[in-house]
Formats: C-alpha cells, sequence, structure tokens
C-alpha cells in the first residue's frame, strides 16, 4: 500500500492489518503498554468495526508496528499507535502517522484527533511536527498511574500531507 525507504533501516511496508498479523501485534502491544488491549478487542476492531482502519508497518516482513484509528463523519480518531521498541526512533511512528492521514483523506475526513500522555514528550514532538496542536487536557484519563492525557488536533491533515512530499 505505502513503501517508504528509512535509511538507517531500509524499507517500510504500511499495509492494512490482516487477521494474521494479531499476534504480532499483541506482542508489541503488551511491550509498550502497560494496561495491553486483549486479543479479542483488536479482532472486534479489524473485524466488526466499520468505522475502523488498521495499518501495520513492516520490515523484512515482519509487523514493527502498528496504528489504528476510527472514522467519524469528517474526523479521524486516532485510537493507538506503537512501535516496537527495537525499531523506536528511526522515523517509523512518523511514517505510520503519515499513512493514517494518508487513508483518512481518502475517506473525505478533515481533521485528526488523539490523546497522549501528558509525560510523553517524544510523542507530542512527532504529532506536533505532523500538524498537530494541543486542545486540552482529559484529567485522569490513563487508569494505570491516573495519568492525565493531553487532547492533540490536526485540522487540516490535508495540508499536512501536502507539505511532507518527502514522504
Amino acid at each position: 500500500m505505502y513503501t517508504y525507504y528509512i535509511e538507517e533501516t531500509g524499507y517500510i511496508f504500511i499495509e492494512p492489518i490482516r487477521s494474521y498479523d494479531i499476534d504480532e501485534v499483541l506482542e508489541i502491544e503488551k511491550l509498550c503498554f502497560s494496561v495491553p488491549w486483549s486479543e479479542e478487542s483488536f479482532r472486534l476492531e479489524i473485524e466488526k468495526n466499520s468505522f475502523a482502519k488498521y495499518l501495520v508497518a513492516k520490515h523484512e516482513g515482519k509487523v514493527i508496528g502498528y496504528g489504528g484509528m476510527w472514522l467519524i463523519v469528517d474526523e479521524s480518531h486516532i485510537t493507538n499507535i506503537a512501535i516496537h521498541p527495537n525499531y523506536r526512533r528511526r522515523g517509523i511512528g512518523r511514517v505510520l502517522l503519515f499513512s493514517l492521514m494518508r487513508e483518512a483523506v481518502k475517506y473525505k475526513i478533515k481533521s485528526m484527533t488523539l490523546e497522549v500522555r501528558v509525560s510523553n514528550y517524544a510523542a507530542q514532538a512527532l504529532y506536533s511536527e505532523l500538524g498537530f496542536v494541543e486542545g486540552g487536557i482529559r484529567k485522569g484519563y490513563y487508569a494505570d498511574m491516573q495519568e492525565d492525557a493531553l487532547i492533540m488536533w490536526n485540522y487540516d491533515i490535508e495540508a499536512t500531507i501536502r507539505s511532507f512530499d518527502r514522504f
């Protein structure tokens, strides 16, 4: 679906998630989150939720990241995005989120929102780079530590896509 070349890693292929990807996605989910989604949650999202779109990032045939979103009227809500710890800080999260934006535009989506831990400065910097701005706080959103979530919005994802011709 989308192919990117990242100098440190090589070719990254972004494609729709398939049922056979779920085991690898669950491995990453458990490595990245203190309260991971269950296999059932992922299966329901990709097999039953017509408003959900999920992509995986693959390198040499192995899932190294994934991201998902809900499409609601003209908005997209990022549900989750995660990169295997061994592949972080290589630009894979950036191309995965950019690919989600490209997919959203195909469905006439104009804006995109997400929540991020207030302590996750690296993710916030990435989102800002891709046109997201702060929109509010959700108090105690993350149940594991009762940490607040920063709500971020990109109000014009088409403009973001046009501005990143390097992808």
